[in-house]
């Protein structure tokens, strides 16, 4: 599963406060062409059937069934600087995050 630090967390916390639905945090992970993924952070009411759910110090994380996979060794990471990053096997390594958290 996925790894979350605590700054993304209280990030994550502040933005899932905003919606009194407490809703679900959704990570997915999908190919943009044969060399590129594109990360994405959605807010959503429920899991869907299949999914990898993991409470994370208060937040319910829903990582879909073709993302799980592909998430093992990412780390999501957050700086008010860089917003949202998803740093790969530790190394410092990372990719913004453009899709800006929103509910569904």
């Amino acid at each position: 599963m996925i790894a979350i630090t605590v700054s993304a967390i209280a990030k994550l916390k502040a933005i899932q406060r905003e919606h009194p639905e407490d809703p679900v945090v959704r990570i997915t992970v999908r190919d943009l062409d044969e060399s590129r993924l594109s990360f994405s952070i959605t807010l959503e009411e429920d899991s869907h059937p299949g999914d990898d759910v993991q409470p994370i110090d208060g937040l319910t994380i829903a990582v879909d069934r073709q993302s799980g996979p592909r998430m093992g060794g990412v780390t999501v990471d957050y700086t008010e600087a860089e917003g949202f990053r998803f740093l790969h096997d530790g190394e410092g390594r990372s990719l913004p995050l453009l899709t800006i958290p929103t509910l569904n």
